[in-house]
């Protein structure tokens, strides 16, 4: 007896989730899916800190695309603990802003901001592909299951090169995306997008409208699982990373694995085992 039965596959609720073991099954083998892109991209699978530095968002003008986005971990100031919540307390319970010391960690909204962190200064002599999954943090105005969540899981398959490189590795992996989709069933749009690491005033924002460099891969409800970025030198010349003495290129494929998950739980019409052997029986790909 496993104890299955005493956890329903999802509960979530006011933007928090557990899944149970029926979910977790498919979770993992939906990131066998990835990781198995990954690998045969040749990306080195790495694990970054759960929280990044304020100077290195700075860096990327995340205070200036997103900062709707944005939640920090900050200090509690303890010179005082009598003011500190204590049990019992209402569920809306507080930390007020003068029990809260400068932060200078936040909680990232995405992947791969600390690996380009990570590579500052980096002098490459070839091109580097990795793979990396996080749990990202957003402010939302609003949460809607596992829509939009407070805490969600991203897996990012990143390129660092030259433009050719990392156009191909989208290229690439937007291929698969599709044909991932089609063997499950599900019917997805590909939209460009505005992309998000572009100040929208700014001279590469113009760029953007007129060569797209965002895709996002729609379900039929309008739902984002999985996007296809190249950010042309952004976090090349942000993060001073050079390839073989010229400033770096990027790309990035990211797949929100709780929205894939909500899909197919659409698509299966709840039945998870289904879902589970339909992900399962994809082919891997080879090298």
């Amino acid at each position: 007896m496993t104890g299955d039965h005493l956890f329903p596959p999802v509960d979530v609720a006011d933007g928090f989730v557990t899944l149970g073991p029926t979910a977790v099954r498919l979770r993992s083998a939906l990131d066998a899916v990835f990781t198995n892109w990954a690998a045969a991209a040749g990306a080195a699978e790495v694990l970054y800190p759960p929280l990044s530095r304020v100077a290195d968002l700075a860096r990327f003008d995340y205070f200036v695309n997103f900062p709707h986005l944005a939640l920090a971990a900050a200090p509690v100031d303890t010179s005082d603990t009598s003011g500190l919540p204590r049990h019992p307390v209402a569920r809306d319970e507080r930390l007020g802003a003068g029990r809260l010391a400068d932060a200078a960690l936040m909680l990232p909204s995405a992947a791969c901001y600390n690996a380009y962190a990570s590579l500052a200064g980096a002098r490459l002599d070839r091109p580097v592909k990795l793979t990396t999954i996080a749990q990202c943090f957003r402010r939302e105005n609003e949460y809607t299951g596992l829509r939009r969540l407070h805490g969600f899981t991203m897996r990012e398959i990143i390129a660092i090169g030259d433009p050719e490189t990392v156009k191909d590795h989208l290229d690439t992996h937007k291929s698969l995306i599709l044909r991932f989709a089609d063997h499950l069933g599900l019917k997805l749009v590909t939209e460009t997008a505005t992309d998000p690491f572009f100040d929208a005033n700014g001279s590469r924002a113009v760029m953007q409208k007129l060569f797209p460099t965002k895709e996002e891969f729609l379900s039929g409800g309008g739902l984002a699982i999985a996007s296809v970025n190249y950010h042309r030198n952004f976090f090349g010349e942000r993060a001073d990373i050079l390839v073989s003495g010229v400033q770096a290129s990027t790309s990035c494929v990211a797949f929100g694995v709780e929205r894939w998950l909500h899909v197919l739980a659409g698509r299966f019409d709840g039945d998870w085992d289904a879902a589970y052997e339909a992900v399962t029986s994809f082919a891997p790909v080879t090298a």
